[in-house]
């Protein structure tokens, strides 16, 4: 990941987020801020940055409680706090922290663990899983599927739908997962997009022929990728 990727600068002190947008910009970074952790979940979902920097010591939320959040969306993070207790440095990364800096800090060093942090993430998704169902093959990392070697387009939605239930096969995915991973804040009540995704899905992959979906319905919960 180069300079350009966008980053989210999550602290509840003004002059740190501009200190950090001031460094991050003149690096080539794209920035979002926010103060609190509510400001900062909006942000995830709406901006879905690349990284996150996040302060612990958020006015309305401890901030070790959105490092998993943040992880699930995709997002690199990079803790920066006050906190320097090896506990705490320690429950961040097993939480799935990326990296931890304490203040005062060199926004230098920022900028190289941040690069290295989005090093890693990019790695990370060009390896990642190629899940297959018979004759399905569905490449998330190149948001690509194919069925009998042949490529079928999917609208963004569709295959946001369909890489969701791939990622977690023969798991049921809630549906309040998959309205807000595919959708957004703000649809989390429209199953009905669900079931018009899941359609769309079902009529371009399925083989007429055979009568059991690949993608089963869970009644009232939520939706199941079948092997």
């Amino acid at each position: 990941m180069t300079p350009g990727a966008k980053i989210l600068v999550t602290d509840d002190e003004p002059a740190i987020r501009r200190l950090l947008g001031t460094a991050l910009t003149r690096a080539g970074y794209r920035i979002v801020e926010a103060g609190s952790a509510r400001e900062s979940l909006a942000a995830l979902q709406i901006d879905k940055p690349d990284a996150v920097l996040l302060d612990l010591g958020l006015p309305d939320r401890d901030g070790l409680e959105l490092v998993p959040l943040i992880k699930r969306a995709g997002a690199a993070v990079l803790v920066i706090s006050a906190r320097d207790a090896t506990d705490q440095k320690v429950a961040a990364l097993d939480l799935g922290a990326d990296d931890y800096v304490t203040k005062p800090f060199d926004t230098e060093e920022v900028l190289a663990r941040i690069r290295t942090a989005l090093r890693h993430r990019l790695s990370a998704e060009a390896e990642a899983p190629l899940v297959q169902i018979g004759d399905i093959e569905i490449d998330l990392a190149a948001r690509l599927v194919r069925r009998a070697g042949e490529e079928v387009h999917l609208t963004p939605k569709e295959f946001g739908f369909l890489a969701e239930l791939a990622k977690h096969p023969g798991r049921v995915v809630t549906h309040l997962q998959l309205l807000r991973n595919v959708w957004g804040p703000g649809h989390e009540r429209d199953v009905e997009y669900l079931r018009v995704a899941a359609r769309g899905v079902r009529k371009k992959l399925q083989d007429d022929r055979i009568e059991t979906s690949f993608i089963r319905n869970e009644p009232g919960v939520g939706y199941r990728l079948t092997r």
